[in-house]
């Protein structure tokens, strides 16, 4: 019995041993902070954007290091760093502002090209007019979850510029005949037929952009006679050229990318109804959307 006793009472003092040394191990690390991040860059007032000076350099842009803190020591995480572009007065909560994550580094540039695009095509500032552009860094620490609360994000200052984005290259060339006809498979705009009535003559709204809306009956676009299909002509009559997709079925009804010359046909909608066709050149995409 004595014999049983001491070998239990070894057992229970290793099991105190491990337990307090789990204890020593599990202390818990808490977050002290850090110092939001100063923001500077190489111009201070305007950027000049000009499309005979896209490939030049436009700006570029630093911060310092937030040295964010833990109780055991400065972190040694990489930290994410938000580099935000917004209209004066948006307050950094516009639906088109613009963020370019940046990690580890404490510094980037853009060309005049990207900037270009960056607030032309993401922001959608009108091109040829000045507008009031502000920019600031968000750091946070990294790696992190997306929809959850960022650990230890901290704001930098503001800096203000004056922009006029240019209007860059269409993406595809837009028709030098100034016209776009829509043919097709329906019955409905003629069954292939070609030369195509007025009525499917697109609008040009701008030099890159053409409207259309039309009934459509609607159908199988996969099947193999392209009786629910469609192709976009520059010239009326001619099959020389047409504006078109690179496959068939990988493209959505609704819309997608296009190009002059390609491959496939582009799919009609599903649905009979009457639809409207927006032909985007600037951004090589073509939109479907049910009237």
């Amino acid at each position: 019995m004595e014999k049983f006793l001491n070998k239990f009472l070894l057992i229970a003092a290793g099991s105190m041993i491990f337990l307090a040394s789990c204890q020593k191990e599990g202390t818990n690390v808490t977050f002290k902070g850090g110092t939001a991040p100063v923001l500077t860059a190489s111009l201070t007032d305007s950027i000049p954007l000009s499309n005979a000076t896209k490939n030049d350099q436009a700006i570029s842009f630093s911060w310092t290091n937030p040295n964010y803190q833990f109780s055991n020591g400065i972190s040694s995480l990489n930290v994410t760093y938000n580099l935000e572009f917004d209209t004066a007065g948006a307050n950094f909560t516009s639906p088109n502002m613009r963020t370019v994550q940046i990690s580890p580094d404490l510094q980037t540039s853009f060309t005049v090209d990207a900037l270009n695009s960056l607030i032309a095509n993401g922001l959608l500032l009108a091109v040829g007019q000045p507008h009031s552009l502000q920019v600031r860094v968000v750091a946070v620490i990294a790696p992190y979850t997306s929809g959850s609360p960022n650990i230890g994000s901290l704001v930098s200052n503001v800096m203000s510029y004056t922009v006029t984005p240019y209007s860059p290259p269409p993406v595809v060339d837009p028709p030098s005949s100034g016209t776009l006809f829509m043919v097709g498979g329906d019955p409905a705009i003629g069954a292939w037929s070609n030369p195509v009535p007025l009525s499917q003559q697109f609008t040009a709204v701008s030099s890159t952009d053409f409207q259309l809306t039309i009934q459509l009956s609607g159908g199988d676009p996969s099947n193999s006679n392209a009786s629910d299909q469609y192709l976009l002509l520059p010239v009326n009559g001619s099959w020389s050229h047409k504006y078109a997709c690179a496959n068939t079925a990988n493209e959505p009804f609704s819309g997608g990318t296009f190009g002059l010359d390609q491959s496939s046909n582009f799919p009609g909608p599903t649905a009979a109804g009457k639809y409207l066709f927006d032909v985007n050149f600037q951004t090589g995409i073509i939109t479907v959307t049910k009237q």
